[in-house]
């Protein structure tokens, strides 16, 4: 599984450029936050962890169609799916969606304090937020893998992986969301909704490689 691992992060290190457009795409939808909502300092502040978050999930969504396509390409998804240890391929998935939050989503988290000073987020609140993205964005690679797994035999299949993924990772976005506000807001408490966005990651971390799994079977059958 480490050589899996060192594997793709190798190949996405080749490919490039995802990193850097996710970031960038980040970088643009906080960057157009202050012009959108006036000069309004204060407002500002109050939304940041929201805007943080919606910024890193569609950045995340931008490249989860690429996934499995390298693997498409070079016929060796269909190694993978003729093996005959069915077992194997969902713990491959999962390897491959670490690799995918390692290379393309965590570089998101890195930068999302940089980018709360740009909303005049005050720094427990700049933490927080990067404390709940740090836990919660990895949900999105598990549930993209089953979106990508389902169109990557499809042409432009980004666009359906996008309209797939977004509505499941809804309540990712609620719970990082209020943990965040929750940090900041005194009488809000922060633990039940950072708990329950950590057990959402870890069921998804189960449930998300498993879908894909089958549906990247499902043609072999």
């Amino acid at each position: 599984m480490l050589a899996l691992y060192m594997r793709e992060m190798k190949l996405a290190s080749r490919a490039g450029g995802s990193a850097l457009t996710g970031v960038l795409f980040f970088l643009a939808v906080v960057a157009a936050m202050p012009f959108a909502l006036g000069p309004d300092i204060g407002l500002l502040a109050r939304i940041g962890p929201a805007v943080l978050w919606v910024g890193a999930l569609l950045a995340s969504l931008l490249c989860l169609d690429r996934l499995f396509q390298a693997d498409r390409d070079d016929g060796s998804l269909d190694l993978l799916v003729m093996a005959r240890d069915r077992h194997m391929l969902p713990i491959v998935v999962l390897v491959k969606c670490l690799a995918h939050w390692t290379a393309g989503i965590l570089p998101l988290v890195i930068a999302s304090p940089l980018l709360g000073l740009i909303l005049n987020m005050d720094p427990l609140a700049i933490g927080a937020t990067a404390l709940t993205l740090l836990i919660g964005t990895p949900a999105i690679a598990f549930v993209g893998a089953a979106g990508a797994a389902v169109a990557v035999g499809l042409p432009r299949g980004g666009v359906l992986v996008s309209v797939l993924v977004l509505p499941l990772v809804i309540p990712v976005l609620v719970f990082g969301v209020s943990a965040s506000y929750a940090a900041v807001n005194e009488p809000d408490p922060f633990l039940p909704p950072f708990l329950i966005l950590t057990a959402l990651t870890l069921f998804l971390a189960v449930i998300g490689p498993a879908a894909a799994a089958l549906a990247l079977r499902y043609p072999a059958d």
